[in-house]
């Protein structure tokens, strides 16, 4: 079974060439020509996982006499009547002089709490492996790809390398996608009791890749965290405080599966189905978790049960 990176450039390859439901091979950005050249520069206010301001439009009122949504101001402002002007006391809705109301039909306004959120390629990992301060190269394989590491990957430094790794878990251009899927693991394999100490700073790109809201990237990132929790002892445990910082995103995304009736949803076999994902993932939270591990996250996601005590 190919690993979780080598399965993303698999299912990009298979969009394009057998499903075409995508142009290239791999996703690019406009900042970047090629996996050989270099980034340009990113918009600092183009923040990964931010969201902009609401428009300042007119939002509609719920009517409780008529039980819809209306406004309360005309789409056109009235103009003062002149003299010999008026309708002569018409009442009626077909007055000429009566212009049409533009605006969309009143209906509850959208929060967007499933949109997608800005990613730009202005990751961590990116800029240290373009500047070839990363001790890794790809090595291209017969059936797979591999990371080919210059040095042991027990003999580096965690503080300083994993935080790197986990920040370009949210990129989804190649080469870059790759490197640090492939390179998360292989640190999570050998890394043994260095991962818990590095904890607290892996927070930040884990939150910061759940609130792109990508659903591609939110199901790697739920890949990681299953793998983290069982890397090492105490690292499920470790986890119990940041629940606040990781959860939110969980609770949008818990029941985003797919209704197919007796269909069948491929996504499964392929681990691509998020609502099941994060099932999996909680589960996993619960049992690596400690005795504190339930409450809390049905503190932050209430309609969770316990694969525990049920």
């Amino acid at each position: 079974m190919p690993s979780c990176a080598m399965s993303l450039i698999q299912e990009d390859w298979s969009n394009q060439k057998l499903y075409r439901t995508q142009e290239s091979a791999f996703t690019k950005h406009p900042e970047s020509n090629s996996c050989f050249d270099r980034t340009n520069e990113i918009n600092p206010k183009r923040r990964a996982g931010g969201h902009s301001m609401a428009e300042p439009v007119e939002l509609p009122d719920y009517n409780y006499a008529t039980m819809s949504y209306v406004y309360k101001t005309d789409a056109v402002p009235a103009e003062p009547l002149k003299a010999h002007t008026g309708t002569g006391g018409m009442t009626s809705s077909l007055s000429v002089t009566r212009k049409p109301d533009t605006r969309p039909a009143p209906a509850p306004p959208v929060c967007g709490a499933f949109k997608q959120r800005p990613n730009p390629p202005n990751t961590e990992l990116r800029r240290f492996y373009e500047r070839g301060d990363l001790p890794i190269q790809i090595e291209h394989r017969g059936v797979h790809n591999r990371i080919g590491w210059k040095v042991d990957i027990e003999k580096l430094d965690y503080h300083h390398y994993l935080p790197i790794f986990f920040d370009g878990i949210r990129e989804k251009e190649e080469p870059y996608r790759f490197l640090s899927i492939q390179g998360i693991f292989d640190m999570l394999e050998h890394g043994g009791s260095k991962i818990l100490p590095v904890i607290p700073q892996l927070i930040i790109p884990i939150k910061t890749a759940l609130n792109t809201r990508d659903p591609q990237v939110i199901c790697t990132v739920l890949k990681v965290l299953q793998q983290m929790v069982v890397s090492g002892e105490m690292i499920g445990e470790a986890l119990v405080p940041y629940y606040r910082q990781i959860l939110p995103i969980f609770n949008i995304f818990k029941n985003a599966n797919k209704n197919l009736g007796d269909g069948i949803d491929y996504g499964q076999i392929k681990r691509k189905t998020l609502g099941d994902l994060i099932t999996e993932t909680l589960e996993l939270f619960e049992l690596h978790g400690g005795e504190d591990a339930f409450i809390n996250i049905k503190y932050m996601i209430p309609t969770y049960e316990s694969c525990v005590l049920n």
